[in-house]
């Protein structure tokens, strides 16, 4: 990838973040889904103790919260909408076009990106305003484990959305086990009260080391004797992350280039056909 498929993409990128900004409902969208929802959860539940943590469901939600929306965006968001793109002709196009697909991909990572940023801002804001929460105790380490977090998932979403057969399929096959992740990897609830085996499974995926090191930063240091292990284990969220983000780099070019050399009019033409008689 040369430098002019990186500038053309983070232009094209921010272009799209600054068209959805413009856009009502997608803005009407973000507030809802962000800042709506999390204070209703905060008026409802944000004054509890979490037992066994000595801090608010606020504290801990807004960490959990923070952890999810890197996590939604890089495998729900990003594969729904390579897998639009690929349904209308969009990647077909690039291929013909040097170094579009490259651009492509880095204007979506710049869009979601942005979307992150602004979905994390309003999730901060609106713990401070209505939960009354403090600001975070660390923020190099929230500035590094979002960026870390956002890397780990982000190849690896472009991946699944390669073989996802269309936009519809993609929503309905991620949303449940991205679902049952929230609900099992520490990020509504501390890890020490779920059973043991789900302990384990959980600590494969990066959701639950994105929320371990999002609560290092947000949650006071006591509250690290809730944790598995006692502790926050900076570093082997750092190591885990890094390892995701890894295996996402060295998978998801090969599935882009096999897709995208698969990809003719006559395919484009029959998933058109397929979707209009649906």
């Amino acid at each position: 990838m040369n430098l002019k498929a990186v500038r053309i993409g983070i232009r094209r990128g921010w272009i799209e973040h600054a068209h959805l900004l413009k856009d009502p409902k997608e803005v009407i969208g973000t507030l809802f889904g962000t800042v709506v929802i999390f204070a209703a959860l905060i008026v409802w539940v944000g004054d509890t103790e979490i037992e066994g943590t000595g801090v608010t469901a606020t504290a801990y939600l807004t960490a959990g919260l923070l952890a999810f929306v890197v996590f939604g965006a890089g495998l729900i968001t990003l594969p729904t909408a390579l897998a639009t793109d690929r349904e209308d002709g969009t990647l077909l196009r690039l291929r013909g076009i040097p170094g579009g697909i490259p651009a492509y991909l880095v204007g979506r990572a710049t869009t979601l990106l942005c979307q992150i940023a602004v979905q994390s801002v309003l999730i901060m804001a609106t713990a401070l305003i209505v939960g009354g929460a403090g600001a975070p105790r660390d923020w190099l380490t929230l500035t590094w484990v979002l960026v870390l977090g956002t890397v780990a998932v982000v190849p690896l979403g472009a991946a699944i959305g390669c073989l996802m057969p269309g936009p519809k399929a993609a929503a309905g096959i991620l949303v449940f086990p991205t679902m049952a992740l929230m609900a099992t990897s520490g990020v509504l609830v501390p890890m020490a009260f779920l059973p043991e085996i789900v302990q384990t499974i959980s600590q494969a995926f990066p959701l639950y080391w994105q929320g371990l090191g999002l609560r290092a930063a947000i949650l006071p240091e006591a509250a690290a004797a809730a944790e598995v292990a006692g502790s926050w284990r900076l570093p082997q969220v750092a190591a885990v992350l890094a390892a995701w983000g890894l295996a996402g780099m060295l998978i998801a070019p090969s599935l882009i280039r096999r897709v995208t050399r698969r990809e003719s009019g006559s395919r484009l033409v029959e998933r058109r056909l397929a979707a209009a008689q649906r």
